[in-house]
């Protein structure tokens, strides 16, 4: 049987289904943006699109101008080309990491039942750590969790961890810019933390800190630092009487994505921050993995 597929009736008239032949066609303009020749050219331009669709260069225009609207699609104003655009790279982010927190769970209890401490899963989001997931420890007296909470990323172990394998140049671009960001108090990537509420600089309980990183140079060599050895190490630079150790995380493309972090009381937890960073780089390795890295990754540089 052949026709028009048809809605249920309303107030006995039939409703004609929304074809999807749309949908498929814009589809079909993204997956044109995000092949080898688009990506080796830098973008595509209209005429180019019309050509490899065989469609109208005006209607291709017309699309394509309307995804751009959704932020689906990206143009330059130079070279008029476009481009996958931000959003659809922010949809694809979430869909990955919704992933990563599931797949991540029995991994950080391996963590936490072979060092007996609070674990957590943590992402960069601009100049701060997200926390995607905590496994607590089972001690009374522990870290805190920090699940949706952002702190500054260059004062943590996760932080430094998560941007290990970025040049110098990026790197530097990153810390000038998040840095005077935070002297400003122009955040727009932190959360507000109340009750937990963070001053630069600041425990969330107990007054003033001072992080180790203080210059770009100190960043720099703490960068080398955690290459050499394969985990982070903080002692209460971000909160007083708290250590922690971090370890990176790898996708498929061999880039850090993620890092597991363990954190405690120091008077608990300070003798044995080497022995927790070792773990928790074999473990987040394993889970690397499991993710389609390398059983061989090394931190890029």
């Amino acid at each position: 049987m052949t026709g028009t597929t048809k809605e249920p009736a309303v107030n006995g008239t039939p409703t004609p289904r929304r074809n999807s032949s749309g949908l498929r066609r814009d589809l079909e303009l993204l997956e044109i943006l995000g092949s080898p020749e688009a990506v080796a050219g830098g973008g595509l331009g209209v005429n180019k699109v019309a050509e490899i669709t065989g469609r109208d260069k005006a209607q291709v225009s017309r699309t394509l101008a309307t995804l751009a609207e959704a932020g689906l699609v990206s143009r330059d104003p130079e070279s008029l080309l476009y481009t996958l655009g931000h959003s659809l790279y922010a949809l694809a982010a979430r869909t990955t990491e919704a992933r990563m927190v599931s797949a991540a769970a029995q991994y950080l209890k391996r963590v936490s039942a072979a060092t007996h401490e609070t674990t957590h899963l943590c992402v960069l989001r601009g100049g701060t750590v997200l926390t995607l997931k905590s496994e607590m420890s089972n001690h009374t007296y522990r870290a805190l969790g920090w699940e949706g909470v952002s702190v500054d990323a260059w004062s943590t172990s996760a932080g430094r961890v998560l941007v290990s394998d970025w040049d110098d140049a990026a790197l530097k671009d990153w810390y000038d810019t998040h840095t005077a960001e935070a002297k400003a108090g122009v955040r727009p990537d932190r959360q507000d933390l109340s009750p937990l509420a963070l001053q630069a600089g600041q425990s969330p309980s107990t007054g003033d800190l001072t992080s180790k990183i203080q210059t770009f140079e100190d960043l720099r060599a703490e960068i080398n630092l955690i290459r050499r050895q394969g985990y982070a190490v903080v002692d209460e630079e971000f909160e007083l009487g708290v250590v922690g150790v971090s370890a990176p995380v790898y996708d498929f493309k061999q880039r850090v994505v993620a890092a597991f972090n363990v954190s405690a009381p120091k008077q608990r937890f300070g003798r044995h921050l080497d022995q927790a960073g070792i773990l928790a780089a074999k473990v987040a390795r394993d889970f690397s993995v499991a993710l389609g890295a390398s059983a061989n990754a090394e931190i890029r540089r």
